[in-house]
C-alpha cells in the first residue's frame, strides 16, 4: 500500500519539479528579451510624458543631488513592460543601466509604464535603509499616483523626485514622523512666523545702530553668497557632459503603484 503510494506521487512530485523550471525559464527568456531604452541622461522620457518645464526643473535637482552626495537618481518613463511585471523590469534596467556608485551602490529608479498605469521607485542596496520599502509606498501613495489619476504626469514625477529628495537628504524616522516634511502636506499658505520676524526687526536695528555688527553682517553675507555661487557651477558642469550609471545594483528593494 505505501509503495503505491510512493509510486504516484515520484511521478507527481516530478511533474511540479517540470513545471517550475518551465515557468522559471519563461520567465527568464522574458526578461533576457526585454529591450531597454538606452541611458541618455537623468531624464529618459519613453513615453514622452514630461512635459519640457517639468523636465528643466527636475534636471538641475537631480544633478545637485548627485553632486553634492553621490546618489544618482533616475527617472524612467517607458513605452511598454513588454508584458513583464514591473518589479523584475525595474530591476533588470536599473541593473542595465548600472546605477549609482559601485562600491556604494546609492542609485534610484523612478520608473513610470503609463501603459500599464503602473509605476516603482526601484533602490539601490547602499539606500535601502534610508528610502524603505514604506517610504517609497508613501511617496507613491501620496505624492504621485493621486496625480496620475488626472492625468498629470509631470506633476506627479515632479512631487514624486520632490519627495524622493526630501527623504535621501533629511533623516528618514523624522520625515516619517512629520508630515509637515512631506510636500503634499505643506499647507498652501503657512501662518506667519513671530520669531523670525522678531530676529529680523532685531538684526535690522542692530545694522542702524552698531558699525561692527553691520561690519560683521555684510562679511557674513557676502561669503554665503560666495560659496552658494562656487557649489551652483559644479553642479552645472556635472550635468554638461555625459552621462552614464557608476556601476551600481539593486537587489529589489522599493514599492510599486497602480492608478
Amino acid at each position: 500500500m505505501l509503495a503505491g503510494h510512493l509510486s504516484t506521487y515520484r511521478p507527481m512530485r516530478g511533474a511540479r519539479l517540470v513545471v517550475a523550471a518551465a515557468a522559471l525559464l519563461l520567465t527568464l527568456v522574458g526578461v533576457l528579451a526585454l529591450t531597454f531604452p538606452p541611458l541618455t541622461g537623468r531624464i529618459v522620457d519613453q513615453a514622452n510624458i514630461i512635459s519640457a518645464d517639468a523636465r528643466s526643473a527636475i534636471e538641475p535637482k537631480l544633478a545637485d543631488l548627485e553632486a553634492k552626495s553621490g546618489i544618482q537618481l533616475v527617472v524612467a518613463t517607458i513605452n511598454s513592460l513588454e508584458g513583464q511585471e514591473i518589479e523584475p523590469y525595474a530591476n533588470e534596467l536599473f541593473r542595465a543601466w548600472k546605477l549609482g556608485e559601485k562600491a556604494k551602490n546609492n542609485g534610484v529608479l523612478l520608473l513610470v509604464a503609463p501603459k500599464e498605469r503602473r509605476v516603482r521607485i526601484e533602490v539601490g542596496y547602499g539606500l535601502e535603509g534610508t528610502l524603505t520599502d514604506a517610504l517609497a509606498k508613501v511617496i507613491i501613495t501620496n505624492a504621485i499616483t493621486p496625480r496620475f489619476k488626472t492625468g498629470d504626469f509631470s506633476d506627479g514625477i515632479s512631487r514624486g523626485v520632490d519627495d524622493i529628495i526630501t527623504v535621501l537628504t533629511t533623516d528618514a524616522s523624522e520625515w516619517e514622523k512629520r508630515p509637515a516634511l512631506r510636500l503634499d502636506h505643506q499647507p498652501a499658505n503657512e501662518p506667519l512666523n513671530w520669531v523670525i520676524l522678531l530676529i529680523v526687526i532685531v538684526v535690522v536695528l542692530l545694522l542702524i545702530v552698531s558699525p561692527g555688527f553691520r561690519w560683521f553682517f555684510f562679511n557674513v553675507a557676502l561669503n554665503i553668497l560666495l560659496s552658494s555661487g562656487s557649489s551652483g557651477s559644479s553642479g552645472g558642469s556635472s550635468g554638461g557632459g555625459g552621462f552614464s550609471g557608476g556601476g551600481g545594483s539593486s537587489g529589489g528593494g522599493g514599492a510599486s503603484g497602480s492608478w
